[in-house]
Protein backbone atom coordinates (compact mmCIF):
# COMPACT_ATOMS: atom_id res chain seq x y z
CA UNK A 1 0.00 0.00 0.00
CA UNK A 2 1.17 3.53 -1.13
CA UNK A 3 1.61 5.63 1.81
CA UNK A 4 3.16 8.46 0.47
CA UNK A 5 3.58 10.64 -2.48
CA UNK A 6 6.07 12.65 -4.16
CA UNK A 7 5.07 16.37 -4.95
CA UNK A 8 6.16 20.05 -5.26
CA UNK A 9 6.29 22.83 -1.93
CA UNK A 10 5.27 25.56 -3.24
CA UNK A 11 4.26 27.55 -6.76
CA UNK A 12 6.87 28.32 -9.30
CA UNK A 13 6.00 31.18 -11.89
CA UNK A 14 7.30 33.06 -14.99
CA UNK A 15 9.89 30.35 -15.84
CA UNK A 16 11.16 31.90 -19.03
CA UNK A 17 12.34 30.01 -22.04
CA UNK A 18 13.09 32.15 -25.58
CA UNK A 19 13.41 29.55 -28.28
CA UNK A 20 13.93 31.75 -31.95
CA UNK A 21 11.22 34.65 -31.15
CA UNK A 22 8.72 32.62 -29.33
CA UNK A 23 8.93 32.91 -25.43
CA UNK A 24 7.88 29.94 -23.29
CA UNK A 25 6.95 31.21 -19.73
CA UNK A 26 6.32 28.16 -17.06
CA UNK A 27 4.36 27.79 -14.37
CA UNK A 28 4.14 25.08 -11.49
CA UNK A 29 1.13 24.66 -9.11
CA UNK A 30 0.54 21.96 -6.32
CA UNK A 31 -3.14 20.89 -6.33
CA UNK A 32 -5.16 18.84 -4.97
CA UNK A 33 -8.70 18.85 -6.24
CA UNK A 34 -10.45 19.96 -9.51
CA UNK A 35 -11.08 23.82 -8.12
CA UNK A 36 -7.85 24.10 -6.73
CA UNK A 37 -6.25 23.25 -11.08
CA UNK A 38 -9.61 25.63 -12.67
CA UNK A 39 -8.42 28.38 -9.74
CA UNK A 40 -4.83 27.88 -11.02
CA UNK A 41 -5.35 27.35 -15.10
CA UNK A 42 -7.68 30.92 -14.61
CA UNK A 43 -5.33 32.64 -12.67
CA UNK A 44 -2.98 32.74 -15.53
CA UNK A 45 -5.35 32.97 -17.94
CA UNK A 46 -5.89 36.27 -16.61
CA UNK A 47 -2.61 37.17 -16.36
CA UNK A 48 -2.03 36.20 -19.93
CA UNK A 49 -4.65 37.28 -21.43
CA UNK A 50 -2.48 38.05 -24.95
CA UNK A 51 -0.42 34.80 -24.85
CA UNK A 52 -1.12 32.41 -28.22
CA UNK A 53 -1.21 29.37 -26.43
CA UNK A 54 -1.93 27.98 -22.67
CA UNK A 55 -0.89 24.29 -22.57
CA UNK A 56 -0.30 22.29 -19.77
CA UNK A 57 -0.48 19.01 -18.17
CA UNK A 58 -1.24 17.81 -14.74
CA UNK A 59 -1.52 14.63 -12.83
CA UNK A 60 -3.66 14.42 -9.27
CA UNK A 61 -4.16 11.17 -7.65
CA UNK A 62 -1.77 8.71 -5.24
CA UNK A 63 -0.59 7.28 -9.08
CA UNK A 64 -1.15 10.22 -10.88
CA UNK A 65 -4.46 7.88 -12.12
CA UNK A 66 -5.92 11.42 -12.82
CA UNK A 67 -4.31 13.20 -15.27
CA UNK A 68 -4.69 15.26 -18.77
CA UNK A 69 -2.76 16.72 -21.31
CA UNK A 70 -3.79 19.99 -23.01
CA UNK A 71 -1.85 21.84 -26.07
CA UNK A 72 -4.48 24.15 -26.61
CA UNK A 73 -4.43 24.83 -29.98
CA UNK A 74 -0.74 23.55 -30.59
CA UNK A 75 -0.72 20.56 -33.23
CA UNK A 76 -1.79 17.45 -31.32
CA UNK A 77 0.55 15.77 -28.88
CA UNK A 78 3.64 18.35 -29.12
CA UNK A 79 2.75 20.25 -25.82
CA UNK A 80 0.55 18.92 -23.29
CA UNK A 81 2.45 15.34 -23.71
CA UNK A 82 5.78 16.99 -23.45
CA UNK A 83 4.93 18.95 -20.59
CA UNK A 84 3.14 15.37 -18.95
CA UNK A 85 6.14 13.48 -19.21
CA UNK A 86 8.54 15.82 -17.11
CA UNK A 87 5.65 15.11 -14.18
CA UNK A 88 6.12 11.79 -14.50
CA UNK A 89 10.10 12.38 -15.26
CA UNK A 90 10.08 13.50 -12.07
CA UNK A 91 7.67 11.13 -10.62
CA UNK A 92 5.41 13.99 -9.00
CA UNK A 93 2.11 13.96 -8.54
CA UNK A 94 -0.88 16.20 -7.43
CA UNK A 95 0.87 18.83 -9.74
CA UNK A 96 -0.31 21.10 -12.44
CA UNK A 97 2.72 22.25 -15.06
CA UNK A 98 1.41 25.51 -17.18
CA UNK A 99 3.91 27.01 -20.15
CA UNK A 100 2.30 29.75 -21.76
CA UNK A 101 3.43 30.57 -25.43
CA UNK A 102 3.60 34.18 -27.02
CA UNK A 103 4.36 33.71 -30.75
CA UNK A 104 7.53 35.29 -31.94
CA UNK A 105 6.77 35.01 -36.25
CA UNK A 106 8.75 31.89 -36.45
CA UNK A 107 7.16 28.47 -37.00
CA UNK A 108 8.69 25.74 -34.77
CA UNK A 109 7.98 22.79 -36.71
CA UNK A 110 6.20 19.66 -34.04
CA UNK A 111 9.51 18.77 -33.56
CA UNK A 112 10.77 22.09 -32.40
CA UNK A 113 7.46 22.61 -30.17
CA UNK A 114 8.33 18.89 -28.54
CA UNK A 115 11.55 20.02 -27.44
CA UNK A 116 10.18 23.88 -26.31
CA UNK A 117 7.60 22.73 -24.54
CA UNK A 118 9.52 20.23 -22.36
CA UNK A 119 12.35 21.81 -21.86
CA UNK A 120 10.16 24.99 -20.38
CA UNK A 121 8.24 22.36 -17.92
CA UNK A 122 11.64 20.96 -17.48
CA UNK A 123 13.50 24.16 -16.27
CA UNK A 124 9.89 25.15 -14.58
CA UNK A 125 9.90 21.96 -12.31
CA UNK A 126 14.14 22.36 -11.93
CA UNK A 127 12.89 25.49 -9.84
CA UNK A 128 10.69 23.44 -7.56
CA UNK A 129 11.41 21.85 -4.43
CA UNK A 130 10.31 18.94 -4.47
CA UNK A 131 8.79 17.05 -1.56
CA UNK A 132 7.38 13.99 0.25
CA UNK A 133 4.39 13.76 1.41
CA UNK A 134 3.29 11.25 3.77
CA UNK A 135 -0.68 10.30 3.69
CA UNK A 136 -2.91 11.29 6.57
CA UNK A 137 -6.33 10.02 7.97
CA UNK A 138 -8.48 11.27 10.34
CA UNK A 139 -9.30 9.49 13.52
CA UNK A 140 -12.60 9.88 15.73
CA UNK A 141 -12.49 8.08 19.68
CA UNK A 142 -14.93 8.22 22.09
CA UNK A 143 -14.01 7.46 25.90
CA UNK A 144 -14.74 7.96 29.61
CA UNK A 145 -13.29 10.95 30.99
CA UNK A 146 -10.96 9.37 33.52
CA UNK A 147 -9.29 7.42 30.17
CA UNK A 148 -8.34 10.51 28.41
CA UNK A 149 -4.69 10.77 30.02
CA UNK A 150 -4.30 7.31 28.56
CA UNK A 151 -5.64 8.35 25.39
CA UNK A 152 -3.44 11.63 24.67
CA UNK A 153 -0.42 9.50 25.45
CA UNK A 154 -1.11 6.91 23.42
CA UNK A 155 -2.05 9.64 20.50
CA UNK A 156 1.24 11.47 21.05
CA UNK A 157 3.18 8.29 20.65
CA UNK A 158 1.77 7.87 17.05
CA UNK A 159 2.65 11.29 16.30
CA UNK A 160 -1.25 11.90 15.77
CA UNK A 161 -2.47 15.74 15.87
CA UNK A 162 -5.44 16.51 17.98
CA UNK A 163 -7.93 18.87 15.64
CA UNK A 164 -11.27 19.06 18.24
CA UNK A 165 -11.37 17.66 21.77
CA UNK A 166 -14.75 17.75 23.51
CA UNK A 167 -15.73 16.52 27.14
CA UNK A 168 -19.28 15.76 27.74
CA UNK A 169 -20.24 12.64 29.59
CA UNK A 170 -18.22 10.97 26.80
CA UNK A 171 -15.34 13.05 25.66
CA UNK A 172 -14.46 12.74 22.05
CA UNK A 173 -11.20 13.73 20.34
CA UNK A 174 -10.98 14.04 16.27
CA UNK A 175 -6.88 13.64 15.12
CA UNK A 176 -5.02 13.11 12.25
CA UNK A 177 -2.29 11.00 11.89
CA UNK A 178 0.01 8.88 9.21
CA UNK A 179 -1.80 6.15 7.48
CA UNK A 180 1.25 3.93 7.87
CA UNK A 181 0.13 4.56 11.98
CA UNK A 182 -3.16 3.41 11.35
CA UNK A 183 -3.44 -0.43 11.66
CA UNK A 184 -1.20 -0.10 14.87
CA UNK A 185 -3.14 2.08 16.72
CA UNK A 186 -6.35 0.73 15.73
CA UNK A 187 -4.78 -2.50 17.33
CA UNK A 188 -3.67 -0.34 20.80
CA UNK A 189 -7.74 1.51 20.63
CA UNK A 190 -8.91 -2.24 20.11
CA UNK A 191 -7.21 -3.83 23.70
CA UNK A 192 -8.86 -0.53 25.89
CA UNK A 193 -12.12 -0.89 27.78
CA UNK A 194 -14.89 1.91 26.97
CA UNK A 195 -13.84 3.25 23.61
CA UNK A 196 -15.24 3.82 20.76
CA UNK A 197 -13.31 5.06 17.58
CA UNK A 198 -13.64 4.68 14.00
CA UNK A 199 -11.40 6.41 10.95
CA UNK A 200 -12.77 8.69 8.19
CA UNK A 201 -12.92 7.15 4.98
Amino acid sequence: MLHEYKTIQNPVENILLKEKGSKFIGFAFPINNETELKTALEKIRTEHPKATHHCYAFRMGLKGENYRANDDGEPSGSAGLPIYNQLLAHEITNVLVISVRYYGGTKLGVSGLVKAYKESAKMTLEDAEIITKELETEIRIQFNFDQQNLIFTLLSKFDAKILSFETLEKCEINASLKLAEKEKLSEKLSEMQHICFNFAE
